[in-house]
């Protein structure tokens, strides 16, 4: 049975999280996608692996997103961030940690390189997604989209997913949300952290390109890095299977942490 937990930040905003508490341990934590919460097979393989392996473990909802407090819409990349942080450091404080970063999740995660430096060991990325608003979404977007985002504030993009025909999903876009985007920019930056960075991203992704993880491997110029392209994996690399491959990679990362 999970139990999820609520952070109180003020007396209207709270964030939900799933942890497994260890005072003096590596935690793992995992960074969800846009519009994603924690409720996924994605969080529950995490925690099932770090509860197996006595190490800490944290997920975190950003506000608006799932259970946690907040308009979705109100949000952007500069507050989930924050929201990051502030989980981060209240429940892992000063222990060593290995971030997990989802779609979104990777850019979230790249932004708290700046506060933990120290402290993070290692980085794995699935389906990431640094950058999106800009690349993927304002530059491929019509005019007349454009124009309605600019003139009204917010559009709902509408995405069909082709695998599953019927699966529809909704974005609501703000400008708000693009404009913040611009201002966390992370693919001009270097991180010279001697860590393992490792990038999985399914071959069939129809949401974010390879190129997307292939060029967060550039930001890591001493990391000890690679990447895993699967062969018919998806944008979330969510199955059974893919799990499996990912969790194995983090079995040798947390090895090659302790054996140093």
């Amino acid at each position: 049975m999970k139990k999820f937990r609520y952070l109180k930040i003020s007396r209207t905003k709270k964030l939900r999280y799933l942890v497994n508490y260890y005072k003096k341990k590596l935690y793992i934590i995992f960074l969800p996608g846009f519009m994603s919460d924690i409720n996924g097979k994605k969080p529950a393989a995490f925690r099932k692996f770090a509860k197996k392996n006595k190490l800490g473990f944290l997920a975190i909802e950003y506000s608006g997103h799932g259970k946690s407090s907040g308009i979705f819409t109100k949000g952007n990349i500069s507050e989930w961030s924050n929201d990051a942080k502030r989980l981060i450091k209240k429940i892992v404080k000063k222990n060593s940690f290995i971030l997990i970063g989802s779609s979104m999740g990777a850019w979230i995660s790249l932004n708290q390189f700046k506060f933990f430096k120290k402290q993070i060991q290692g980085f794995v990325g699935i389906g990431s997604a640094p950058e999106f608003l800009e690349r993927l979404m304002w530059n491929k977007f019509p005019k007349k989209i454009k124009k309605e985002i600019k003139e009204k504030g917010l559009s709902i993009i509408k995405h069909r997913d082709s695998k599953f025909k019927q699966k529809q999903y909704e974005y609501p876009v703000t400008y708000q949300l693009i404009k913040d985007g611009r201002k966390n920019k992370v693919f001009s930056k270097k991180i010279d952290l001697k860590i393992n960075v490792t990038m999985f991203h399914g071959q069939k992704d129809e949401v974010v390109p390879v190129s997307f993880s292939r060029k967060i491997l550039t930001l890591f110029p001493k990391a000890k890095k690679k990447i895993m392209v699967i062969k018919n994996g998806d944008h979330s690399l969510s199955s059974k299977k893919n799990l499996k491959r990912i969790t194995s990679e983090l079995d040798k990362i947390i090895k090659s942490i302790f054996s140093k």
